[in-house]
C-alpha cells in the first residue's frame, strides 16, 4: 500500500527525483525544457560573502531569477544592478529572450521595474497589506 508522509526539508536525491520526474513527463509534451543553473556573488578581499543573485534558465529561451541580496550595508552603491545584469547577460549568452521573477511589494518590485521589469500577474494581501508580484522582462 502506497503512504503519504510529510517531510520539511527533501534531500537532494529526493528533489532529483521529482525535477527527474517532471522533467520527464514534460519530454512527452514538449521538448527538453532543460534546467541550467547560474549564480553570481559579490565578495569582499577577504572572502565573506556580501551579495549575490542566483537562478537557471531553460531551452525555451527563459531566464528565472530565484533570488537576489546585497547586504544591507552596500545597498543603494550599484551592486544589485551589477548582479542583475550578470546573470542576465550570461542568459542572453545561452540565447534566453526573456526573464521572470517574484518579489513581495515590501521589499523590490520597485527595484526590476527599474531595471526595465514589468509586473504581469499581482496576488493582493499575499501577506497583510503587502501583495507578491510576479515580474517579467524582455531581455533582447
Amino acid at each position: 500500500m502506497h503512504q503519504i508522509k510529510r517531510k520539511d526539508k527533501l534531500s537532494q536525491q529526493e528533489q532529483s527525483t521529482i525535477w527527474d520526474g517532471i522533467e520527464g513527463f514534460s519530454q512527452t509534451q514538449v521538448p527538453a525544457t532543460g534546467r541550467y543553473e547560474l549564480a553570481f556573488l559579490l565578495r569582499d578581499s577577504d572572502g565573506l560573502l556580501l551579495g549575490g543573485v542566483q537562478g537557471n534558465y531553460d531551452n525555451f529561451g527563459w531566464l528565472w531569477i530565484d533570488s537576489l541580496w546585497v547586504s544591507a550595508a552596500l545597498r543603494g552603491q550599484g551592486y544589485g544592478i551589477r548582479l542583475l545584469n550578470e546573470i542576465e547577460s550570461e542568459a542572453r549568452i545561452n540565447g534566453c529572450k526573456n526573464s521572470h521573477l517574484t518579489s513581495f511589494s515590501y521589499q523590490a518590485v520597485d527595484f526590476y521595474k527599474q531595471q526595465g521589469y514589468r509586473v504581469f500577474g499581482e496576488l493582493e494581501d499575499y501577506l497583510p497589506g503587502h501583495s507578491r508580484c510576479w515580474l517579467r522582462k524582455n531581455l533582447v
